[in-house]
């Protein structure tokens, strides 16, 4: 039971998602946690709240007072006694006001009184997902401290597909445990980071051209690295993301961006700025190999085979590697399909890493394009911490909390 003793609020919002809040109230009891629930008026339309009382042991709370005997409802007293407060389903309408400070109902009053964390669960259909209005809220909401759950790509009410539907309530109990075991990890160290580090980070694909309309590439969104820069750009340090083309953005104060194409590009901006840096997490997917020449004009499509010689790109990862001060940490990701274990340990001694993260294609839901990955971190003595599939925010809080405990023996 990972989250005995931890008290934990539940937001429930006015979405088809609220259906999942049975399945996430039943994981976190499981699991030790005591749970009360605020609801919004509208949420009851979806879900009644005597299932979520029943299955929280707990009264469920929606309105400012009790109409059967004038009882104050405190979310005052609610927002002292939580050590989380979690608003999943959360939906466009609920964010937007969190964001502007509007507490027109008992959740939103609930969520301005709260001294402990929160994390938020948008789920929504794909379209206002992405409009700039929602975007913007959950800027906001981000730059304040809140954590955002990043809803899944697939199937969603309205029959569309797409990006908008709320986490499964497995991967946000694992995003809790890891944010929980995060917390233990500061307490013990006094800090999670010392302070004034900067780290560089890479992430995305690269494109090697071939003519002016076409690249070599791969299959990298760039997820993963960006997870990652924001997660230690919220711990306090410096971050230095040195990007491949992607559609992926961050807005962090403490994050410096510096988009490259070519694995040539990245090459010169990863020597440029490494020296500098306390650490380096090589995240991005950079190709291997890139044309001898490259076209000036668009090449014409033939009735003949079509062929072009190919040359090696940089090793990015193993000069970075030979250069590496001892007070330096450096990380790399390997992506094996194959001998997955056994692979990456070569990859970490041949490149002088000191730890390395490995993904595999062989876990369906992790790796490109999706929300979610699995990983391993493997240390130079061979050991490997094995985790559970998370969404990439979760893999992130795991892989930073790894790298802060080793910069923390440095110190």
């Amino acid at each position: 039971m990972q989250l005995q003793g931890k008290k934990i609020i539940l937001g429930v919002t006015g979405s088809i998602a609220a259906y999942k809040s049975a399945f996430l109230i039943r994981l976190l009891v499981k699991e030790g946690a005591t749970v009360k629930v605020v609801m919004t008026p509208l949420a009851k339309e979806f879900i009644t709240p005597v299932t979520l009382a029943t299955l929280s042991c707990n009264s469920v709370l929606s309105d400012f007072f009790s109409y059967d005997d004038g009882q104050w409802n405190s979310h005052v007293e609610m927002g002292i006694w939580a050590d989380l407060f979690i608003c999943a389903p959360a939906s466009a309408n609920t964010m937007a006001k969190m964001a502007q400070g509007i507490c027109d109902n008992l959740l939103l009053t609930t969520y301005l009184s709260v001294r402990c964390p929160v994390m938020i669960a948008p789920a929504m259909d794909l379209d206002m997902f992405r409009h700039p209005a929602t975007l913007n809220s959950m800027e906001i909401l981000k730059s304040r401290g809140n954590i955002i759950v990043e809803p899944s790509t697939g199937e969603l009410a309205s029959g569309l597909s797409g990006k908008g539907r709320m986490e499964e309530p497995e991967i946000i109990v694992d995003n809790i445990i890891s944010f929980f075991a995060g917390q233990a990890d500061t307490k013990n160290t006094g800090n999670n980071f010392p302070e004034g580090k900067k780290v560089l980070v890479t992430a995305g694909p690269t494109h090697e051209p071939i003519d002016p309309v076409r690249y070599i590439g791969n299959q990298s969104s760039g997820k993963m690295g960006y997870a990652i820069a924001e997660e230690l750009a919220e711990r306090g340090v410096e971050v230095i993301l040195v990007s491949g083309p992607v559609s992926v953005e961050t807005r962090h104060q403490r994050i410096k961006v510096i988009k490259v194409k070519t694995a040539a590009g990245m090459h010169d901006e990863c020597l440029k700025w490494f020296p500098g840096c306390n650490a380096c997490i090589m995240a991005a997917a950079v190709a291997d190999y890139t044309p001898v020449t490259t076209e000036s004009r668009k090449l014409k499509r033939g009735s003949d085979n079509f062929s072009f010689e190919m040359k090696p790109t940089p090793d990015i990862l193993r000069e970075l590697g030979k250069i590496k001060k001892t007070d330096q940490i450096l990380a790399g990701f390997a992506l094996e399909t194959d001998n997955e274990k056994e692979n990456a340990r070569k990859k970490l001694h041949n490149k002088n890493l000191d730890f390395i993260v490995l993904n595999s294609l062989q876990d369906e839901g992790a790796c490109f394009h999706s929300e979610t990955n699995k990983i391993s971190i493997i240390s130079p003595d061979g050991s490997a911490v094995d985790y559970p599939m998370k969404t990439k925010a979760g893999v992130a809080a795991d892989i930073v909390s790894h790298l802060a405990s080793l910069m923390i023996q440095k110190a």
